[in-house]
Formats: structure tokens, C-alpha cells, sequence
């Protein structure tokens, strides 16, 4: 696999994550549902999800230097 579709499952992976546990936390019984953990699973998810696209955007500057690069040599 490449880091760009690596990069995306991640993405995809942690979205997933966040969405699930704040439809644990709208299901709204305090009972069942531990907000401290929710909290720190969302906040893991959306750290992930910015690792994920720096990986995308590191990426993206590197095509863009390669590309600068060709370029130049014609």
C-alpha cells in the first residue's frame, strides 16, 4: 500500500470513531455512557484524523516539488 491510501483509511478510520462515539453521547443516558471517555476517544480521533492529512499534504508538497522540478528541466 502506499502512504496515500494508508493515509486515507485513516481518515476514514478515525471519522468512524468520532461519529460513533458522539452518537453514544446523543443517545443522552447519562446512565450508560461515560463522557470522560467519549471526550478522550473524540479528542484520539480527531488527533488521528490531523495525522492522517499531514500525511496527505506533506505528500502533496512533495508531487509539487517534483513537479517544480520537471519542469525546470525543460
Amino acid at each position: 500500500m502506499d502512504p496515500l491510501s494508508i493515509a486515507r483509511y485513516g481518515m476514514r478510520a478515525a471519522a468512524m470513531r468520532f461519529e460513533a462515539s458522539a452518537a453514544r453521547v446523543a443517545s443522552g443516558d447519562a446512565a450508560q455512557v461515560d463522557y470522560v471517555t467519549e471526550t478522550v476517544e473524540q479528542i484520539q480521533a480527531r488527533q488521528a484524523f490531523s495525522a492522517n492529512l499531514n500525511t496527505i499534504r506533506v505528500a502533496d508538497e512533495m508531487w509539487g516539488a517534483l513537479m517544480d522540478i520537471q519542469v525546470g528541466r525543460r
